[in-house]
């Protein structure tokens, strides 16, 4: 059985590939994929407004493709794993 942290990185790997390709490469996030995926996948998604999620596609489109690659999403999970630990700060 893989412990729990494999399962976790398990997981992200698998949520991008549910939402990458449904609109033309599979190996990348449409900013209408990664909508997708915030909204579904993120307690927080049904509460950004359209310029949010606009807005953080941009910060996480580094090489400004229009598109998400693995590398960026990476960077965006990243930056929500951040925010998380300084709201979880006090879990033990």
């Amino acid at each position: 059985m893989a412990a729990p942290l494999d399962q976790a990185i398990g997981l992200l790997v698998c949520i991008f590939h549910k939402y990458a390709g449904k609109e033309g490469d599979k190996n990348t996030l449409s900013k209408a994929e990664l909508k997708e995926l915030i909204q579904k996948e993120l307690t927080i998604g049904s509460k950004l407004q359209e310029a949010e999620i606009a807005g953080l596609m941009a910060d996480l489109d580094r090489n400004k493709d229009e598109q998400v690659n693995f590398t960026e999403y990476v960077t965006f999970l990243g930056a929500m794993a951040m925010i998380y630990h300084e709201a979880l700060k006090e879990c033990k």
